[in-house]
């Protein structure tokens, strides 16, 4: 049997976890028990633990990247505490982050609570649609700010760590961090170029401040030392990051990101398999120390978690029958460690479901996977158009979940396009690669020549979203190009 490493503290928890047995043997003790699993069960075990850390691996790395490349733009200053915005639509391979969305734009702020609370305030957007998700280091929403919630008015909200105690000034609302490090995800509705200065302008408007500088209104707290731009690798999607590390390199980061962001009281039975595993919050994770046999069962279980991540996030057989896949609860995940993986693979930074629902399309209603090859149609029949009360729009991604290039520089289409009518009420979005017909191109989403999936966003959606009753139109193949 393989020798087991660092399992001491597990004892005979840890021996019925690994070993698969309700006792451990008379003759036998609990130690002993402990240090003899197989490699089935390391491979099985590191399946687990990572698909269990894949979001704060991910959210990590992001914050790295964006941070250092923010900081490289602005003289070497600090990017934390301090939002950095996007100002036009996106590009293709120009964004850190998978999915990105083509129809707001998006301001992220990365902090860190562990220097103190932050003051967010935000401006009076006249009505305008914005949302504002609050995310832990897992990933999960904690709180959303916006038209939805809190409206459109001015508000003060200080978002504090989550042993931080004190009192706040009189105006200023606390929101509490799971972890110290948290970050906000702005998205605020944008109606074409000409509207671009006026949303700048309300960009402009959010502004982070240090509860030790407030009221009087220092933007910024003190410098501190970052990550050097040189030292950060800002070419290589963060996703394709995370993908290349090997099992110590990723359990290793995992370990030391812990100590910060701790698991909730729900992960309990989780955090008994990262021990079992020979993790530590905040102590150096090495693979090297172990028998080769066992090393190679947790980079092999490491690969099979990420492989299986990416599949589940593709749809895995939903996406072949056709159907539009969606999910009302994103970013409450709870124990749900499969779907927060696939979630942040697939969007790091998803809204919750009551201010965006996402319904996501990777065939046709035939099962086949969408390809530009082909010539695809969705139908929406008169009075049956996608139900927001903000606004609705399709999203087109490549296998990388990045926006194509095309000859309109259009990634989306929906409410905020004038999208031609037919006689009978209806509206045919068309999704090809080639340009269709001039009376067709106004409701022309552009495909690549290759493999490629929808996301169908609705903001801020009705009742009869979340609650089931309206669904998405097939994906209809009309023909090949």
């Amino acid at each position: 049997m393989m020798q087991w490493i660092r399992l001491v503290a597990g004892a005979a928890g840890v021996a019925a976890l690994l070993a698969g047995c309700a006792a451990v043997p008379p003759d036998e003790s609990p130690l002993r028990a402990a240090v003899q699993p197989t490699r089935d069960d390391a491979r099985a075990l590191a399946v687990e633990v990572y698909t269990y850390a894949y979001p704060l691996v991910l959210t990590d790395v992001t914050r790295e990247v964006m941070a250092a490349r923010a900081s490289a733009g602005a003289a070497g200053r600090t990017a934390v505490n301090t939002f950095v915005h996007q100002r036009g639509a996106p590009r293709p391979g120009a964004s850190d982050m998978a999915s990105p969305d083509a129809d707001t734009l998006t301001s992220i702020a990365w902090l860190d609570l562990s220097r103190g609370p932050v003051v967010l305030s935000v401006p009076d957007t006249q009505g305008r649609y914005y949302t504002m998700q609050l995310l832990d280091g897992w990933s999960n929403v904690f709180s959303a700010l916006g038209k939805r919630t809190t409206g459109t008015q001015r508000g003060n909200y200080a978002i504090v760590g989550p042993d931080w105690t004190g009192a706040l000034p009189a105006g200023v609302r606390e929101i509490r961090s799971p972890t110290a490090m948290a970050w906000a995800a702005l998205h605020i509705q944008v109606d074409g170029r000409q509207d671009l200065p006026a949303a700048h302008r309300l960009q402009n408007g959010y502004r982070l401040t240090p509860l030790a500088a407030w009221p009087n209104g220092r933007r910024a707290l003190p410098a501190v030392p970052t990550i050097p731009p040189a030292a950060v690798d800002l070419e290589t999607p963060p996703v394709e990051q995370v993908a290349a590390m090997d099992a110590q390199a990723f359990f290793n980061r995992f370990a030391a990101l812990l100590p910060a962001n701790p698991p909730t009281t729900a992960d309990e039975g989780m955090m008994r398999k990262v021990r079992a595993l020979g993790i530590e919050p905040g102590a150096p994770y090495s693979t090297t120390v172990l028998e080769p046999e066992t090393a190679r069962a947790l980079q092999d279980g490491a690969t099979r978690a990420l492989a299986r991540i990416v599949a589940l996030a593709r749809g895995g057989e939903g996406a072949a029958s056709g159907a539009w896949l969606s999910r009302k609860d994103a970013g409450r995940y709870g124990t749900d460690y499969d779907r927060r993986a696939a979630t942040a693979w697939l969007a790091l930074g998803s809204s919750l479901g009551e201010d965006t629902m996402v319904f996501r399309a990777n065939a046709d209603a035939t099962g086949q996977p969408l390809h530009g090859a082909n010539r695809y149609v969705i139908r929406f029949d008169k009075g049956a158009l996608p139900p927001a009360k903000a606004f609705w729009s399709l999203s087109l991604y490549d296998q990388a979940q990045d926006v194509v290039a095309n000859p309109l520089n259009r990634y989306a289409i929906g409410s905020r396009d004038r999208l031609r009518r037919n006689r009978d009420g209806s509206v045919e979005i068309v999704v090809q690669h080639a340009r269709p017909p001039r009376a067709q191109a106004a409701n022309w989403l552009p495909a690549p020549d290759g493999p490629f999936n929808l996301m169908l966003r609705l903001y801020w959606p009705q009742p009869t979203a979340l609650d089931g009753n309206w669904s998405a139109p097939p994906v209809r193949k009309v023909g090949a190009d």
